[in-house]
């Protein structure tokens, strides 16, 4: 903690939820990556930003849009990004000026992003105002946040499903041993869930609603049980009215397979390719599956079913990678070893 000032930050930038832990203080913003802007004399003005920002979606008059500024994991829009990190900024640090702060950034990317990527993700934090960046990976930041071993000998293995991508990871000594990454996570899954009900029922449902959907069935096999069912409501393609359907669980499970496929496979290609003894110490130590992905139902069966290994959710899956984040924020060890400046 040595030199460690009460304004430094950790950042989980994600997808679709951003998360800012405090030095000393913990995780105090879990919000929407989402701004809204409207359109005044030709200038484009922050209206909205956050939880705020996301309720405007698919609501907005025309001089108003809402933007998510990150896709896949990575920055899609600098500028918008580079708001909405003033603003989670400002909002954590109250009425002191950016001058006074000039706080140290921790920042999670994703183990797959490109050099271009990241030096976007790095311009976008210092023109928020950091005075230094660095950037850990998001499987070590969530194997970190879970628990994990990864400063010793041992294998850990740890499958982080974010709303962008799918970090799959073996770490020990505090590095990668081997990593990979697909462009699969909670945006695709809504994705899919919204074609599959304008192909089988002719109903244009938007992005909240499918994810409300995913949430409430979202699953990665068909039930063994009665199926849960949700009335769900959208504008008809033939008509072109409002109407109501009732969905059930099987049927977005079977929309959702392609997706969970491909992170099967992810899975059995980084067992594949890790050395035998780091594989040895994944039979003992198992699999654990971090992000919102994780809570997915009956994911971590599919997945143990395919492995042949124990697989098993973290505590609070949704702040791991955050939690890391700020573990290497305030232990300088960890930092300069987990993270790149």
């Amino acid at each position: 903690m040595l030199g460690l000032r009460s304004q430094d930050v950790a950042i989980d930038l994600g997808t679709v939820n951003t998360l800012v832990y405090v030095a000393g203080r913990g995780i105090v913003i879990d919000e929407p990556s989402a701004v809204a802007l409207e359109l005044r004399d030709g200038v484009a003005r922050v209206f909205a930003v956050g939880a705020d920002a996301k309720l405007m979606m698919g609501k907005t008059p025309e001089n108003i849009s809402t933007i998510r500024p990150l896709r896949d994991g990575v920055i899609a829009d600098l500028d918008v990004a580079e708001q909405m990190i003033k603003h989670f900024i400002d909002k954590v640090h109250g009425g002191a000026s950016r001058r006074q702060r000039r706080p140290r950034m921790v920042i999670s990317v994703p183990t797959g992003s490109t050099q271009v990527e990241r030096r976007a993700i790095r311009q976008a934090a210092l023109s928020a105002g950091a005075s230094e960046v660095r950037l850990i990976e998001e499987a070590l930041a969530a194997a970190l946040g879970a628990g994990l071993p990864i400063t010793g000998p041992t294998g850990s293995m740890v499958v982080d499903i974010g709303g962008g991508t799918t970090e799959v990871a073996v770490l020990s000594l505090s590095g990668l041993a081997y990593s990979s990454s697909v462009r699969v996570g909670g945006d695709k899954l809504d994705d899919a869930i919204i074609s599959h009900i304008r192909r089988r029922h002719n109903l244009l449902v938007g992005e909240a609603t499918a994810e409300r959907i995913k949430i409430a069935l979202g699953a990665a096999s068909r039930p063994h049980e009665p199926e849960r069912r949700l009335r769900v409501k959208g504008r008809d393609l033939v008509d072109g009215i409002p109407k109501e359907i009732s969905i059930g669980e099987a049927e977005i499970a079977d929309a959702l397979a392609d997706l969970v496929g491909q992170i099967v496979e992810a899975v059995l290609r980084t067992l594949s390719e890790v050395k035998p003894e780091l594989a040895a110490d994944v039979v003992d130590q198992g699999i654990v599956l971090t992000g919102g992905g994780a809570l997915l139902s009956r994911l971590d069966e599919v997945l143990s079913i395919a492995t042949g290994l124990p697989v098993v959710v973290a505590d609070a899956p949704l702040l791991c990678v955050a939690l890391g984040a700020g573990l290497a924020l305030e232990n300088t060890s960890l930092r300069e070893a987990l993270s790149e400046g």
